[in-house]
Formats: structure tokens, C-alpha cells, sequence
């Protein structure tokens, strides 16, 4: 009996050593549960939740800001004009008006896609630590680790909607970009609407419902100080001068309920190519918009703000707010701050077992319930993904590398 156990160990060593280092990943195909990943395979880490203590990542260095700020301080000190550019000066980038316009149409169509979507394709969402998961096999893997969770860390599902696919970050809607910041007595009186709504107006959308200064002459900066000629001396025929700026929700909104229809499958796979097509050019323009239009988050919390500076709205309540007297660590926004993608776990086939999450991958929620529909993947998601990683049987995990 004892040679047999000698005889298994030594024929599992053997296969462990026939190869080089890089035997470690070797080609899918051959489904060995000694070597799950394939040949030229990039595997990322996954996103991980930031801390309670935590600061998010900066864009642009401490270093960095502190040289321009030395830099800003030494002009102020000369009384002279300093010149500045589109959408600095309160005018519209020309060239980004056209992609403002897109971004807007593809939200909205994007949108319909989801919802389309989502009538045939599952969501739910967790009601302790509001994890979603996309598809009828509901996954095993626990990790719910919140104060109301289970002490097995089992989720808790129920049924999701479009909100938990795609969160809306709001924003305070500014009539004047270039004016004042919102104040902490204002914050009742100025409207929130989404943020990256928010950005395409500022950009060049028109919205009737939505109100914004559109300036014909630009700001002059003097000293640090933003000199504003139209308001010094207005023209009799100025527009706006009667709009009401803030209020907008005493008006009404309309929102469009489009009824549960049945639909098949061909056109559940059409409507999830645009769909994924929508979500990209929605994404890529967001990105063209935020190099010239400054976004603006707190560094602790998910407050967005869209414009040159935060507002002064003492709403902070993350890691020690008392400090900060209830306002914002502002700093440059990223793209994930705007349109935060929610992280699920990619089914491939069959249900997800907690004992062998490590060889699972994950995907935004969108790209995933796009993809579980029939839409191809983008080839920045393929390494997030690890379809090229061999999920071994529950027997065979103690033999995986």
C-alpha cells in the first residue's frame, strides 16, 4: 500500500517537471488540472473596493499639482491678463459639440437597449451588499461581507432593474460653468440631474428642461480673478435674462415606460450588439469630453461634480468628514467616476461554486448581460474574462497550480 502512494507522488512529480517554467500555462485545450492557464494569456487583477480609509487614485500626481500650483502663484502676483482657452473662457469647444450630441444619443439608446434586454436576460442584485449577478444560475461564490450579511456570507437575491446595471451618479446642474460654486444654503434649490447628462450639456446639448448660459463673448482672467465683461455690461437683448435656473423638478418630468413586450431571440442578439456598440462610443466620448471639460470628485465619497471647481455643499460623510467639516476632497474625476461599471462575475457554463472562484473572471455588468445575449466582447475585456482558464472539477482542485 505504501508503494502505491510512492508510485502516485512520484508520477504526479514527473508531470510537474516535464515542461520549462512556463509549462505552468500551457494551451486550454489539452484541460489539464495541473495547468489551468493557457499559452500568452495576460491575466489582470480585478478591481478591488477601496477602504473606508482610503483615497482614491489621483490622475495627476501631488507632485505635479504642487509644481503648477507654484506656477498659478507667481502669475497672480503679476497684475496682467492671462489668456485663456475653450471651455476655460466660457465659451464651447467647437469641436467636442458633435461629440456631446453623440455621447447623449447613445446614453439614451443605450438605455433602451438594457431595457430590452433585461426582459429576457435576469438580474438580481443582493439585498445586504447590493452584489449583482447577470443570468438564471445564481452563483454560489460568498463573499457578502456587510454588517446585515449572512454568517455563511451568502448573498441574499432578489430581483434587479436597469439601476443596478447602470448606477446614475448625479450631478448639480449649473447655469453658469464659469460662475460661482454652489453653495451649502443652495443645495435645496439647485437641481441634480446625471452627471454625464450634466457634461454633455455644458459641452454643447440643448435641453429645454435644462437651462445653461451660453456666452457670445469669453471671461478674462486678471490676477487670479475671472473678469466677466457680458455681466458688467449687459446687452438690452441678452437671452436668459427671465429663465429660472433652479427648481426644475416643481415642472415635471416625463419619463417614457415603455410596456414588457416579448421578443425574440434574433432580436434580443440585435438589440445587444448596439447595445455593446452604444456603451463603447458612450465611454470613448465621455473620455473626449472630460480632456477639455474639467470633472471634478471627491476623493472619499461618489460626489461628482462637473465643472472647473466642487461645489461647498457639506454633504461628506466617509472617512473623517468631521475634520473636513462636512465638504469634499476634490480632485480630477476619472472615467469610472462618471460611469462607474459594476463588476459581476462572467458564467460561463453552469453555476459559479465559492471553491473555485479563483479561476472565475468578471465583466461590467452591461458587458455581461450583453454578452450572455449574444453580443461579442470587446478584445479589452478578453483578459478580464479568462475564458482561457480550465476550471477544474471540485476533485481536482487540490491538484491545481
Amino acid at each position: 500500500m505504501w508503494s502505491r502512494r510512492v508510485q502516485k507522488v512520484a508520477g504526479l512529480w514527473k508531470m510537474i517537471n516535464q515542461g520549462t517554467s512556463a509549462d505552468l500555462i500551457c494551451v486550454s485545450s489539452m484541460k489539464s488540472p495541473l495547468r489551468p492557464f493557457s499559452v500568452g494569456s495576460t491575466q489582470i487583477n480585478f478591481p478591488m473596493k477601496l477602504k473606508k480609509h482610503e483615497k482614491k487614485p489621483m490622475v495627476t500626481s501631488m507632485n505635479e499639482l504642487k509644481r503648477q500650483a507654484r506656477v498659478v502663484k507667481k502669475l497672480r502676483q503679476n497684475v496682467q491678463e492671462i489668456t485663456l482657452r475653450a471651455p476655460e473662457n466660457g465659451l464651447l469647444a467647437r469641436e467636442l459639440i458633435p461629440v456631446a450630441h453623440e455621447v447623449y444619443a447613445t446614453r439614451e439608446k443605450l438605455i433602451a437597449c438594457v431595457s430590452a434586454v433585461s426582459e429576457s436576460i435576469p438580474i438580481y442584485s443582493c439585498s445586504s451588499c447590493g452584489e449583482v449577478h447577470i443570468g438564471d444560475h445564481l452563483h454560489q461564490i460568498r463573499t457578502c461581507n456587510v454588517k446585515a450579511s449572512l454568517s455563511s456570507k451568502e448573498h441574499n437575491w432578489k430581483i434587479g432593474g436597469i439601476g443596478n446595471v447602470l448606477p446614475m451618479v448625479e450631478s448639480f446642474h449649473l447655469y453658469d460653468r464659469v460662475g460661482k460654486a454652489v453653495t451649502h444654503n443652495e443645495r435645496m434649490l439647485i437641481d441634480r440631474i446625471p452627471a454625464i447628462v450634466e457634461l454633455c450639456v455644458q459641452a454643447g446639448v440643448d435641453l429645454p428642461e435644462y437651462p445653461i448660459r451660453r456666452r457670445t463673448a469669453p471671461v478674462y482672467s486678471v490676477s487670479g480673478r475671472i473678469i466677466d465683461f457680458e455681466r458688467r455690461f449687459p446687452k438690452s437683448d441678452m437671452p436668459g435674462k427671465d429663465i429660472v435656473t433652479h427648481g426644475f423638478w416643481n415642472r415635471g418630468r416625463k419619463f417614457n415606460k415603455q410596456k414588457s413586450m416579448y421578443i425574440e431571440s434574433d432580436e434580443i442578439k440585435v438589440m445587444a450588439v448596439q447595445g455593446m456598440e452604444a456603451w463603447e462610443k458612450m465611454c470613448t466620448g465621455a473620455l473626449k469630453l472630460m480632456t477639455k471639460y474639467a470633472v471634478q470628485t471627491c476623493g472619499y465619497c461618489p460626489e461628482v461634480q462637473i465643472g472647473p471647481k466642487g461645489h461647498r455643499v457639506r454633504n461628506c460623510y466617509s472617512y473623517k468628514h468631521q475634520m473636513r467639516d462636512g465638504q469634499h476632497a476634490w480632485q480630477e474625476a476619472r472615467i469610472d467616476d462618471i460611469v462607474p461599471p459594476v463588476y459581476v462575475w462572467h458564467a460561463r457554463d453552469g453555476c459559479l461554486i465559492n471553491d473555485l472562484k479563483r479561476y472565475y473572471g468578471k465583466l461590467p455588468a452591461v458587458v455581461e448581460l450583453f454578452a450572455q445575449a449574444g453580443a461579442q466582447v470587446g478584445e479589452k475585456y478578453v483578459s478580464m474574462m479568462r475564458e482561457d482558464v480550465v476550471v477544474p472539477e471540485l476533485g481536482e482542485e487540490r491538484l491545481a497550480v
